[in-house]
């Protein structure tokens, strides 16, 4: 079962994240019709991207965060992927078409008009921006949410993509048109990298990936420490939206009854729910002896 906390901070994180983007859409809409910049309209295309990203992931982090039931036994966490992969996919296309726009400005410089209103909205963007990131971090760092960690990773990437048009624009003020189309062909570049990473990142997590390694060596640390556990074996683990997912045998000693083989197993699942929220367990236990049998 899902804290309330952890469902407050990851709903206020994706309004938040719509929040900036379409404040953001909007000022840099005005300022690419008042200059004409390419560098601004790449940065509007990624803002425009930000914003559908950020509603999916609002849509997606509601149905993820519904309860399991009876045809869906594991939860609805993998919600969070699907959009990822939604968000991957639209971001390839648009960047794909941005590069064909950076190339032709490339090839046929154009004076930027109005340079300044541009500058102006890149500083504005990149405080603005700053501001969401850390409150993602916060949230990623309480909850450890997937959608929010790659909407969150997604406007890291729109700090660079902002600073690279302040300083197109401002050498584009000094008599260097070409800089505009240049930048736009790079940050289109740097947006299909972060399709990239965000796609893996999804699919890898509907392939039932096992968790990070760090996780595995807590894992079994904890499990090696408990009481009475002889050792462990057939460790598995995956991820699903903001549920984890921990399988594993425990061995023990031959001899002991029923009920106190179930309690050590009860101190194991404790102890990892101690260190791991939002996480299912499950436990077999095996006689030491039928291990070693095993083994040999």
């Amino acid at each position: 079962m899902i804290d309330s906390d952890h469902e407050q901070l990851v709903k206020r994180a994706s309004y938040a994240s719509v929040a900036t983007a379409v404040i953001l859409l909007c000022s840099k809409l005005f300022v690419w019709f008042a200059t004409g910049s390419s560098s601004i309209l790449a940065s509007l295309t990624d803002s425009f991207l930000d914003m559908g990203a950020s509603i999916i992931n609002v849509f997606a982090i509601k149905y993820a965060l519904v309860p399991a039931d009876d045809g869906h036994r594991f939860g609805h966490g993998k919600a969070e992927s699907l959009a990822g992969l939604v968000q991957s996919a639209l971001i390839v296309g648009s960047s794909i078409l941005l590069m064909l726009h950076g190339i032709s400005a490339l090839l046929d410089p154009q004076p930027i008009v109005r340079s300044e209103l541009g500058i102006a909205v890149s500083i504005f963007a990149l405080l603005l921006t700053f501001v969401l990131i850390r409150y993602q971090t916060f949230v990623v760092t309480k909850t450890g949410s997937i959608a929010i960690k790659a909407d969150s990773l997604h406007y890291k990437s729109d700090l660079w993509l902002n600073a690279a048009v302040l300083i197109a624009l401002s050498l584009s003020a000094y008599g260097f048109y070409w800089v505009d189309g240049l930048a736009t062909i790079l940050i289109s570049c740097y947006i299909l990298y972060s399709a990239y990473e965000i796609g893996m990142e999804s699919i890898q997590m509907l392939l039932d990936h096992e968790l990070a390694a760090e996780d595995i060596t807590k894992i079994t640390t904890i499990v090696a420490n408990t009481e009475n556990v002889l050792g462990l074996h057939e460790l598995r683990t995956r991820q699903s939206g903001y549920m984890r997912f921990i399988q594993l045998h425990i061995e023990l000693d031959d001899h002991l009854t029923l009920f106190q083989a179930h309690a050590i197993a009860d101190n194991v699942e404790t102890n990892l729910l101690r260190e791991f929220a939002n996480t299912e367990v499950l436990i077999h236990q095996d006689p030491i002896s039928i291990v070693k049998t095993k083994n040999d």
